[in-house]
């Protein structure tokens, strides 16, 4: 009886007990090798610590796990990265190029991407303008200050309709763009546009992008992946 004993416990123990939760281009690994155990201890005791070394690496398999999404390439916030997880799709959509408001001569570049319904309204409008509409169609409290000194009235604002892509306004900005990146297209476009389609949304000053959009639970996102075509179109 002893002996059989022991030779399930020194089974239960021997080898590797691994843990791999993976997201990206991080992993959390949890590994364990237990010793080889002797024949001359006792078997119920060795058992005992058997179950006991199995309820605590479960217990860290089980933290491993919970913790992986909190955490995004580079040790960032997966939330913030926003392509490493969720559901995301490449698609071909027209963003509206700008200066930076207020930008002090940093030489930056805005590329924002109006919802549909939306985009009528802000031509001529700043993107600060246009993006105060935006937040007054999807608020539910349209009493706040903002809303009652909108460009337009509130009650010509258009609906967005259920599912939208992308469900709200948003942008992009780009800081000294490396010569000959990807981004060139867009920095050539964005020098040869006069400084009044710059500052207010024009339909002029467009591009065709493709796009990597992601649909999170709580919000979009999107990163610009090339530049297809460049304005007026």
């Amino acid at each position: 009886m002893g002996t059989r004993s022991g030779s399930l416990a020194q089974a239960t123990h021997r080898g590797f007990r691994l843990c791999v939760v993976a997201r990206g281009r991080m992993a959390l690994l949890v590994t364990y090798m237990d010793e080889m155990q002797q024949a001359a201890r006792p078997a119920f005791p060795t058992i005992a610590r058997s179950i006991a070394r199995f309820v605590r690496w479960g217990a860290a398999c089980v933290l491993a796990a919970l913790l992986s999404p909190l955490v995004g390439p580079g040790g960032g916030s997966a939330r913030a990265q926003g392509f490493s997880q969720g559901n995301s799709q490449e698609r071909d959509e027209i963003l509206f190029v700008q200066a930076p408001e207020h930008d002090n001569g940093s030489g930056g570049i805005v590329a924002i991407w109006i919802p549909a319904p939306l985009q009528k309204v802000c031509v001529g409008k700043t993107a600060s303008q246009c993006s105060a509409m935006d937040y007054c169609i999807r608020t539910t409290s349209k009493q706040v200050s903002m809303c009652r000194n909108l460009a337009v009235p509130l009650s010509r604002l258009p609906a967005y309709p259920a599912g939208m892509i992308p469900r709200r306004m948003m942008s992009l900005s780009f800081y000294k763009l490396a010569p000959g990146g990807p981004y060139q297209p867009l920095e050539d476009f964005y020098k040869s546009l006069p400084r009044s389609s710059l500052e207010h949304i024009s339909m002029t000053a467009r591009i065709k992008a493709r796009i990597r959009f992601t649909r999170g639970a709580d919000d979009d996102d999107f990163r610009l992946e090339q530049v297809l075509g460049t304005g007026p179109f």
